[in-house]
């Protein structure tokens, strides 16, 4: 295996050389299955487990490999096994909240170069949805970028790139069609040996579609939409890693039906909502809340319609979710900081 073709370079050896140990192989996590990973190696592809160490310092999610992760091995070739002992430093992570009531990540993938947000041209198609992906995207630390795909299906492209243009400023929009063929080049573009993208989107989105079509054959399953909705069933069950012929690794993950921030910093929001953000700079206060006072630039906007009412209580809605899920993750730093203050007495009084 060469696993320079899987994304490997000189500036993760470089890195390699001080977080590993010189003795453990280097390999990279190509997919998940509830606690074991599939990791490929020089030598090959190997099942692979997280040492008693790893797993007894860990503290959380993040502590855990996920798919597109480095990390150091001890191989047995005998048997197709593997053993995980240190996870080289993400340069990228784009994380949401577990669906339902709990406060938990869930890493979607890591070390990735660029996030494909896929929204379907047909019923799938959400502006607000959007919003919510691009802040997530700019909170991973990679570069996002629009696919609109299943262009075969709207009548009205040319309307819908402009509703999408008016929520990402400065993103790249690319659409797409895999049944005409057409918009290949544009993905391929930010592929080559070397780099990583995610596809992330919505079930029946096409994520698996269009992984199968830079491929050039079928890898991945592919299930007929709904005729009633014209969305999809979920296909991808598993995050998978996958090395295109033509050069780059893309990611195809199953598609999300509940998007919870887990993290997501002011500078984010703000590149998301640029265009409020800019409008927030010539408000009459420099703490407006944009909820009455006088001089507010944003009421006046949404007053004379330059600023869609939509837009804004999407941009308040995550605004309060951001703010709620600090208090929670602050807690939980909190316990996590006295946990590991615990293992290492733990450790300490062992020795002795």
């Amino acid at each position: 295996m060469n696993l320079t073709d899987y994304g490997w370079n000189q500036t993760l050896a470089k890195q390699a050389e001080n977080a590993f140990e010189g003795d453990k192989a280097v390999g990279r996590v190509v997919s998940e299955y509830k606690g074991q990973y599939k990791i490929v190696t020089e030598h090959g592809f190997f099942l692979a487990e997280v040492s008693g160490k790893m797993r007894h310092l860990a503290l959380g999610r993040e502590d855990y490999p996920a798919v597109g992760d480095w990390v150091s091995v001890d191989e047995r070739p005998a048997d197709g096994k593997a053993t995980i002992h240190k996870i080289l430093p993400r340069f990228s992570k784009f994380s949401r909240n577990m669906a339902g009531l709990t406060t938990e990540e869930q890493i979607v993938a890591t070390d990735i170069n660029t996030v494909f947000l896929v929204m379907a041209m047909n019923h799938d198609f959400n502006v607000r949805r959007l919003e919510r992906y691009l802040t997530m995207a700019w909170d991973s630390g990679a570069n996002p970028v629009i696919v609109l795909s299943k262009s075969d299906l709207c009548d009205h492209v040319d309307e819908k790139v402009a509703e999408v243009e008016e929520v990402a400023f400065g993103v790249p929009i690319h659409v797409v069609s895999a049944v005409h063929d057409t918009g290949r080049e544009q993905l391929e573009a930010y592929l080559g040996k070397g780099k990583t993208a995610v596809f992330l989107g919505s079930s029946g989105a096409g994520k698996s579609t269009l992984t199968n079509w830079l491929y050039g054959r079928e890898l991945q399953t592919v299930n007929n939409v709904r005729e009633d909705d014209d969305r999809g069933r979920h296909t991808t069950t598993n995050r998978e890693l996958i090395v295109l012929p033509t050069g780059g690794v893309v990611i195809d993950t199953p598609g999300m039906r509940e998007l919870q921030l887990w993290t997501a910093s002011d500078q984010s929001v703000g590149q998301s909502f640029a265009d409020i953000e800019t409008l927030a700079a010539d408000c009459r206060f420099r703490d407006c809340t944009h909820s009455g006072e006088p001089g507010c630039a944003v009421q006046a906007a949404l007053a004379d319609g330059r600023l869609e009412q939509a837009r804004f209580d999407s941009y308040v809605k995550l605004q309060r979710e951001l703010a709620f899920l600090k208090r929670k993750t602050d807690k939980l730093a909190m316990l996590k900081e006295k946990e590991r203050w615990k293992k290492i007495h733990m450790s300490m009084w062992k020795k002795h």
